[in-house]
């Protein structure tokens, strides 16, 4: 390569570090710097995080998503890595260091030191429960001490928590008493102990709760963070906000995958998954819609003197199939959604598909009546009327009561309950919709002739 190539090389990467390093300076936002980041290829980002102080990079890297965050981290050595580490959120460094595999985790906790034992207590947690996705970073004060030497403790401890706005009191056992925010500890008169400003019976999480729980209840109660604690009510760590959208946005996005039969690629961006790895997670989904057409296809062909001797019959079973699809889908997919958001209790659940197989009986009578008065009036067949109408009534009801039944039994049985919407509901509903169509067709089959 000669002198002329490799200054037109430099050049913009140049150019983009100087960019990059002038948008630090002037103050942008680090969720907006890791977006830039984004654009650079690996070389691009060793030599600009090699110009960054620690502060900065560990600012822009705790924005980055999780894929992008882990293969910078192994473009850098060792020592720089974990000094970025140190000035990361402990919460964030967890994140981070449980995507790495155990040696490289290993590694960079024997460079870490003092923040180690922390990391090490929150590594101890499911990623997915409340212990996985709390920071140690918070304010804890004793119940017995005045406001004064509460706000001049606060003042000491604020630059290492994630948030001030609240202030959680504790009795010497380190058991959480209560809580106050921080305008009514600015508001309180000195000489007032925090006990007796301090709100009691707070609300807080055990460390093992599924996060999806956990979201659930910040947003009910309008909290911007929630304490963890262990079975003696000892304070462990909190949960911000920040991190609870995050969960939604990961549960939002586990649940959508599933529900459309497939599965995330996790830890890697969606551009850069190999086809084999996508592939590898839609596949089994395709294979159960598979053996469902082949059921289908079955069906059909045992009706196959049917269909000989009433042809236009087959006019009819695109309607019939997606119409219980259609019903389906919609009574898998309000179930699950309102599993996920809490509007459906555990002990609501039987009330709730009482109510779906009403909704599908009265669905079922007004789209079997339409279906019947327009096949009777196009064909000038009354009775295939009857047939297609009677067929599209039961195939809706039976899809309403499938489609809420069958997540019912998954969720019973501890498995996801979104990962039937897609694949099971609608090949059990191919099926029997097929089958009641043939079998009102067959009865009537005289009529029709």
């Amino acid at each position: 390569m000669d002198m002329v190539t490799v200054g037109v090389i430099i050049m913009p990467i140049q150019q983009t570090l100087q960019m990059v390093m002038a948008k630090i300076k002037e103050g942008v936002h680090p969720s907006d710097l890791a977006e830039l980041v984004d654009e650079l290829n690996d070389p691009q980002r060793k030599e600009l995080f090699d110009l960054l102080s620690d502060e900065e990079a560990a600012l822009i890297i705790q924005e980055m998503e999780d894929f992008d965050r882990v293969s910078l981290i192994r473009l850098l050595t060792r020592h720089r890595a974990s000094s970025i580490l140190k000035e990361m959120a402990v919460d964030d460094a967890t994140d981070l260091l449980g995507e790495l595999t155990p040696v490289e985790a290993r590694e960079l906790l024997l460079l870490i030191d003092e923040e180690a034992d922390e990391i090490k207590g929150l590594l101890r947690y499911r990623e997915d429960t409340a212990g996985g996705i709390m920071t140690t970073e918070f304010i804890a004060l004793p119940e017995d001490i005045p406001v004064e030497e509460a706000i001049t403790r606060l003042r000491e401890l604020a630059p290492e928590a994630e948030i001030i706005y609240y202030v959680y009191v504790i009795n010497t056992q380190t058991k959480l008493t209560g809580v106050i925010s921080l305008r009514d500890l600015i508001a309180a008169e000195d000489g007032t102990m925090l006990e007796e400003i301090m709100l009691g019976n707070v609300i807080s999480v055990p460390a093992e709760m599924d996060q999806e729980e956990v979201a659930r209840l910040v947003s009910r109660y309008d909290l911007l963070a929630v304490p963890v604690v262990d079975e003696e009510q000892r304070l462990l760590g909190i949960i911000t906000v920040d991190d609870i959208i995050d969960v939604i946005e990961e549960e939002a996005t586990e649940d959508i995958y599933r529900l459309t039969g497939t599965g995330e690629v996790k830890s890697v961006d969606i551009l850069e998954a190999s086809v084999y790895s996508i592939a590898r997670k839609r596949l089994p989904w395709l294979l159960i819609s598979l053996v469902g057409g082949l059921l289908t296809g079955s069906v059909i062909g045992a009706f196959e003197e049917t269909l000989q001797a009433v042809f236009i019959l087959a006019v009819f079973i695109p309607v019939i199939m997606d119409m219980g699809g259609n019903v389906g889908a919609q009574s898998s997919t309000l179930f699950v959604r309102g599993l996920a958001t809490g509007e459906i209790e555990k002990e609501d659940i039987w009330r709730y598909f009482l109510r779906e197989v009403k909704i599908g009986f009265t669905m079922g009578g007004v789209n079997g009546l339409l279906i019947a008065v327009a096949a009777s009036i196009w064909q000038a067949n009354p009775m295939l009327g009857v047939v297609v109408g009677i067929a599209m009534f039961i195939t809706i009801s039976l899809a309403a009561l499938i489609g809420t039944l069958i997540p019912i039994f998954f969720d019973h049985y501890g498995i996801d309950p979104a990962i039937t919407s897609g694949p099971f509901v609608t090949s059990i509903k191919d099926v029997t919709g097929l089958l009641i169509y043939f079998y009102t067709a067959t009865l009537f089959m005289k009529f029709l002739i």
